[in-house]
């Protein structure tokens, strides 16, 4: 059996990766899972400077999920690239960084920098919800979208994916915005923006008072979005949204991803990522596929 999925020129042993935000930088879940069996590990955002995130509370858990709004905590770019990039190169993983920034320039500062470290593509992440400044101008709206991308695409050495906000009216349009500027792939989707109250004391369950949306509940508006963004452009989807599991991964497949990230299921079981990768092996030996390609965009109407 072939497992090898191609995304922009980069091939990745198998279709399954890490969703950024969920697996740090690959080091947190070293000790549970084989990184060497991942197609790639997707880092968590990392800016221009040091980000210190929201205040807390900054989780919650819901019905099927949670709701987080850490804020796009990270180190910055030059302690990722000091202390997370040389302990990734270990192993035969792809390296997949995620970029976060306020403004165009502070993207393109990240993105700069990355361009001779050896990393295998970029994610950048225009879509945040609970970061008000940057995310929401940039992943709301088409032509600011395009804008970015372009920009991005310029000074970009790597292979760029634009990480595409659900939180808009027709994602068809901002797929085809993003692959209009040059972009080299898309995923989705990210968070979905939510609120909690505790009612007890009639107040709200994170500081921020909205956060992002994940986990299992959301998988049905990621699988509809993931199929129509991948109807609308010819450039490789990334889907991701709620996967728990094997089926859940193929689900993402068939509508048209060509690879998959992991994120909340990391919180609960650890080992989901490897057990992903077993899961669809067995899923094809089951249905003697000997291509995991000949998964993509098969479902049928």
């Amino acid at each position: 059996m072939n497992t090898k999925v191609t995304i922009a020129g980069v091939t990745l042993q198998n279709p399954v990766m890490t969703a950024s935000g969920t697996f740090g930088s690959g080091m947190e879940y070293g000790e549970f899972v084989d990184l060497n069996k991942l197609g790639a590990v997707v880092t968590k955002g990392v800016a221009n400077v040091p980000w210190a995130g929201n205040p807390t509370p900054r989780v919650a858990e819901v019905y099927g999920g949670m709701l987080n709004a850490i804020g796009l905590q990270n180190p910055g770019i030059d302690v990722f690239i000091e202390r997370d990039i040389p302990f990734l190169k270990q192993y035969q993983t792809k390296i997949i960084v995620n970029v976060c920034g306020k403004t165009v320039a502070d993207y393109i500062e990240v993105v700069e920098k990355l361009g001779d470290t050896g990393v295998d593509m970029l994610e950048i992440n225009v879509s945040c919800p609970n970061v008000k400044e940057g995310a929401i101008a940039f992943g709301q709206k088409a032509d600011a979208l395009f804008d970015i991308t372009s920009q991005i695409k310029k000074h970009a050495v790597q292979p760029v994916i634009m990480k595409l906000s659900p939180n808009v009216t027709d994602i068809s349009e901002m797929a085809r915005a993003a692959e209009t500027a040059g972009a080299d792939a898309i995923s989705l989707i990210n968070t979905l923006t939510g609120m909690k109250i505790d009612i007890h004391k009639r107040t709200f369950a994170l500081a921020n008072k909205t956060g992002g949306m994940s986990g299992p509940a959301i998988k049905p508006i990621a699988v509809r979005m993931v199929y129509q963004a991948a109807s609308a452009v010819k450039i490789p989807v990334i889907g991701m949204g709620g996967i728990c599991n094997a089926e859940d991964a193929i689900e993402f497949l068939l509508a048209g991803a060509s690879a998959v990230s992991v994120g909340a299921a990391n919180f609960f079981n650890p080992y989901a990522t490897e057990e992903i990768v077993r899961g669809i092996e067995a899923y094809m030996e089951q249905y003697k596929i000997e291509d995991v390609k000949e998964l993509i965009g098969a479902v049928q109407s």
